[in-house]
């Protein structure tokens, strides 16, 4: 083969090869990221919980938009009860 379309493949197979290590390290990053993540909510509190399962319970599939708008007025009524906004 002439020496020009080996030194270019050579070039554009460096290039595909540095893309690809830049894009495994971007998925690794992600990874480690994703791996870290903290929760600010603790579901120790015994209010979270009283609304967990009341979401829980929810079967939303046959709750009226007005129903669901409803529920969720209770629920931020319970949170505001406790003194939470």
């Amino acid at each position: 083969m002439p020496y020009q379309v080996l030194k270019r493949a050579e070039e554009v197979l460096k290039q595909l090869e540095e893309r690809r290590e830049k894009d495994d390290n971007k998925a690794k990053i992600t990874k480690r990221e994703e791996g870290y993540q903290l929760s600010f909510i603790t579901l120790d509190d015994p209010l979270l919980l009283d609304i967990k399962e009341e979401i829980i319970d929810l079967d939303i599939n046959s709750l009226t938009p007005v129903e669901a708008l409803m529920k969720l007025n209770d629920i931020k009524n319970m949170l505001q009860k406790k003194g939470r906004k």
